[in-house]
C-alpha cells in the first residue's frame, strides 16, 4: 500500500470504528520503501549480515555534527543553567582535543561517573570524538563498585562530578587511570591528583565562548567499539556491554520509526516536524543507562529537542518544569507517570503542553495506561522492552495500539527480528512461550573481556534475553516471566544473587534469599527471607544497614522476614522461591 493509497483509505474510513486502518506489515512497507526516510540497507558486522537504516546516523560523530547544526537553539537546561547545542559542541570539541593531548588513543575506553548534567554528554561525546570507548558507570554505585568499573574496562581515563570522586578517591590509586578529572568541585574538598575539568574547558555558563574549533582528524568506521555500559550479571559481577556506533545510534531512527507507525496506523500521513518549534524533554533519568542515553540523549541531539534535567525526581518539581519549560514528553519508568497522576497538587499546574508519556524498564500494571489517556487523552502513551545488550528499547509500543494491548510490549522495529524459543533453541509458533531471542544492528557485539558468558548469551548474531514472552500472530512481544533472577525497581535492577552473597557475609545469617515484592508504581522492590543460625541475633534494621554499607542504596531489601527453619529447595537444593514470595503476600506491609 502507497502512501497515496493510505490517504485513500483513511479518507473513508470512520476513524471511530475502523482501527487499524493498514496492518503492521502494511505499516512497514508503507514506511520503508525506496526512498522513504526509514528504507533499510543490509549491513555486514563480524561477519553477520543484518538489516539496518540506510539513512541514519551510522557514528556518534555524524549524530554529534547534526546536533551542532542546531546552533544557538537551546540543549540543555539545569536550573539556572541553559547551554545551547552549539556551545555543547564546542565544549566537547574542546574535550576531545584535551583526551587526545593526554594520550588517549583509539578504542581507550574513557570512564565517567557522574549524575545528570551538561557536562555528563560533553564528556561523552567529547570521548567519541576522540576515537575513545565512553564508558559510563551507574553513578547510584557504591566505592566497591565503582572501582570494579574501573579496573574491569581496563579505563585510561576516569570522570567524575564531586560526589563520585570523594566516595571512590580512596580506591583509585589501584584502578589504573592515567588521567583523572572532576567537575563541579566544592572549594572545601581535596582535589587530590585529579584535575578540575572547568580548568579545561570552563563552566557551562562559558563554554558558548571557547574558540572554534574544528572536531579531531579520527576515522571512525560504523563497526567500532563505541560504548561500554555495564549491566549486573546473576553471578553478581557487574559486565561490560560493548556496543559499536552503528548499534548504538540505531535506536534514533528505531524510535522515530515506531511514532511514525503510529500514525499509518490511524491511516494518516506522517506529519513533517515543525524546525521552528522545539520539543522539550523533562529528564528524570540516568543518562548512564542505555534508555537515557540511547533513548533520549541520542533522539534529543538528532532532533534538537530541549533536555530540562532535574537532580533528582519529585513529583511537584517535574510538574512544575512542565509548565515553565512547555515540555512536551516525561519518561521513564512506570513510576514517573504514577507518581505525577497521582499527586494531589496536579491540578494546580498546566501540563496541557504534554504530548507523549513514555515509560519501560519495568512491569507496568495494564490500568497505568488507561489512567494516563483519561489525564492526558492529547498525549501518547508509551512503552517498550530492552537490554543493555540491545542498547536500550527493541520494541516500541505507542498509542491505540498499546491501549489496545495493555499487556504487550509492543512489536520490533524492521530492523530487528525476534523469536521465541524451546529448550533446544527450536522456534515456536505465534503463542508458544519460551525465551526470546532477538537479533539486529543494535544487539551488542558481546560482554567485555567476558569470553564464557558472550559465548552463553549470544549465538551467531542472536541474543538470548532470559525473559520468557510470547509473540502473537501479529508480532506483538507479550514478557510472561524472566528466566533471570532479576528484581526491577522503578528500571535499576537488582540480582538477587548479589544481595544474597553479601548477606551470607553477615555472621548471624545461615540461609538467604532475595525475591520481589510487587509495588504499585516501582514494578517490584527487593524482600529478603533470612533464617539466623542458632544462638545469634539480628534484626531487620541491622541487615539493612549491613547491606546498605556494601551495595547501592537501591538494593537494600525493603523487607526481611525472619525464618526458624532452613529455607525451603527442591531436590536438586534450588531455593523455592515462590513460596518465599507468598510470605510476602500473605503479610503485606501497609506503610
Amino acid at each position: 500500500m502507497t502512501q497515496a493509497a493510505l490517504l485513500q483509505v483513511s479518507a473513508g474510513a470512520d476513524s471511530q470504528t475502523a482501527w487499524p486502518v493498514v496492518t503492521l506489515a502494511e505499516s512497514q512497507v508503507i514506511l520503508t520503501a525506496p526512498g522513504a526516510m526509514f528504507e533499510m540497507e543490509p549491513w555486514v558486522r563480524d561477519g553477520l549480515t543484518v538489516r539496518a537504516w540506510k539513512n541514519g546516523p551510522k557514528t556518534l560523530m555524524e549524530l554529534f555534527l547534526a546536533a551542532c547544526a542546531f546552533g544557538e537553539r537551546t540543549f540543555l537546561v539545569n536550573g539556572d543553567e541553559r547551554v545551547s547545542f552549539d556551545a555543547f559542541g564546542r565544549a566537547a570539541i574542546a574535550f576531545a582535543h584535551h583526551l587526545i593531548g593526554a594520550g588517549v588513543k583509539p578504542g581507550d575506553r574513557v570512564a565517567l561517573s557522574m549524575r545528570n548534567l551538561p557536562e555528563w554528554p560533553v564528556v561523552f561525546y567529547g570521548a567519541a570524538l576522540a576515537g575513545a570507548v565512553a564508558t559510563p558507570l551507574n553513578a547510584w554505585w557504591s566505592a566497591n563498585e565503582l572501582a570494579y568499573g574501573l579496573k574491569d574496562s581496563g579505563a585510561k581515563v576516569g570522570v567524575f562530578d564531586a560526589d563520585r570522586y570523594e566516595r571512590v578517591l580512596g580506591r583509585l590509586a589501584d584502578c589504573g587511570l592515567e588521567h583523572v578529572l572532576v567537575c563541579r568541585r566544592p572549594e572545601a574538598h581535596e582535589l587530590g591528583y585529579a584535575t578540575d575539568l572547568e580548568q579545561l574547558i570552563g563552566a557551562p555558563g562559558a563554554w558558548a565562548a571557547l574558540p572554534t574549533m574544528a572536531p579531531p582528524l579520527v576515522m571512525v568506521r560504523p563497526e567500532d567499539d563505541a560504548t561500554l555500559f555495564y549491566t549486573s550479571g546473576t553471578t553478581g559481577d557487574p559486565k561490560g556491554v560493548a556496543a559499536c556506533h552503528r548499534a548504538v545510534t540505531t535506536p534514533v531512527l528505531a524510535t522515530l520509526y515506531s511514532q511514525a507507525r503510529s500514525f499509518v496506523r490511524r491511516g494518516e500521513p506522517v506529519p513533517e516536524a515543525d524546525p521552528t518549534v522545539q520539543k522539550a524533554y523533562v529528564v528524570a533519568i540516568p543518562f548512564f543507562h542505555v534508555t537515557g542515553c540511547f533513548s533520549l540523549l541520542n533522539i534529543a541531539m538528532a532532533t534538537g529537542t530541549k533536555l530540562v534535567l532535574m537532580r533528582r525526581f519529585e513529583p511537584e518539581a517535574c510538574m512544575a518544569l512542565i509548565e515553565q519549560e512547555r515540555a512536551t514528553s516525561i519518561g521513564g519508568v512506570p513510576t514517573i507517570p504514577w507518581q505525577l497522576l497521582e499527586h494531589p497538587a496536579r491540578s494546580r499546574y498546566d501540563l496541557s503542553s504534554l504530548e507523549s508519556v513514555t515509560y519501560g524498564g519495568a512491569p507496568a500494571a495494564p490500568e497505568l495506561v488507561r489512567r494516563m489517556d483519561e489525564a492526558w487523552p492529547t498525549a501518547q502513551s508509551g512503552t517498550g522492552w530492552g537490554m543493555t545488550e540491545t542498547c536500550a528499547t527493541f520494541t516500541h509500543h505507542y498509542g491505540e495500539d498499546y491501549a489496545r494491548r495493555p499487556d504487550s510490549c509492543g512489536p520490533a522495529t524492521p530492523v530487528g527480528d525476534m523469536k521465541v524459543v524451546d529448550e533446544g533453541g527450536n522456534a515456536l509458533p505465534p503463542g508458544g512461550v519460551g525465551e526470546l531471542w532477538v537479533y539486529g544492528p543494535h544487539v551488542a557485539r558481546g560482554y567485555w573481556n567476558k569470553p564464557k558468558a558472550t559465548v552463553k548469551t549470544f549465538q551467531d548474531g542472536w541474543l538470548k534475553t532470559g525473559d520468557l514472552a510470547r509473540i502473537d500472530a501479529e508480532g506483538f512481544c507479550y514478557i510472561v516471566d524472566r528466566i533471570k533472577d532479576v528484581i526491577i525497581r522503578g528500571g535499576e535492577n537488582i540480582y538477587s544473587v548479589e544481595v544474597e552473597d553479601v548477606l551470607y557475609t553477615h555472621p548471624a545469617i545461615m540461609d538467604a534469599a532475595l525475591v520481589p515484592i510487587a509495588h504499585r508504581t516501582l514494578g517490584e522492590e527487593a524482600g529478603a527471607v533470612v533464617t539466623l543460625k542458632p544462638g545469634e541475633s539480628a534484626d531487620e534494621a541491622e541487615l539493612q544497614a549491613y547491606v546498605r554499607a556494601r551495595l547501592a542504596g537501591f538494593k537494600t531489601p525493603v523487607r526481611i522476614l525472619f525464618r526458624h527453619e532452613p529455607l525451603p529447595r527442591n531436590a536438586n537444593g534450588k531455593i523455592l522461591k515462590p513460596e518465599l514470595k507468598r510470605l510476602f503476600e500473605a503479610a503485606p506491609d501497609n506503610a
